[in-house]
């Protein structure tokens, strides 16, 4: 399992801005699009207590920040 996981949408703005912060501070990351990675999408659920707002960041296995600067977007699917 990597470090660092990010996870998000393809559609999320606040996903973009978490993604140019972490490689703007030169942090290694994996990145999943839970909407076309329903694998991803049951894990990121799972991790975050069934929360259904991007982005996730997940640190050494646990969620570190849900949603960039207060703000998310709500990802829908089962």
């Amino acid at each position: 399992m990597p470090d660092v996981e990010l996870f998000g949408t393809a559609s999320c703005p606040y996903t973009q801005e978490m993604r140019e912060s972490l490689e703007w501070r030169g942090i290694e990351y994996v990145e999943y699009d839970v909407d076309s990675d329903p694998a991803a999408r049951a894990r990121m659920l799972q991790l975050a207590g069934g929360q259904r707002t991007v982005p996730v960041l997940v640190e050494d296995g646990k969620v570190s920040q849900i949603g960039w600067q207060g703000h998310g977007c709500i990802v829908n699917g089962t």
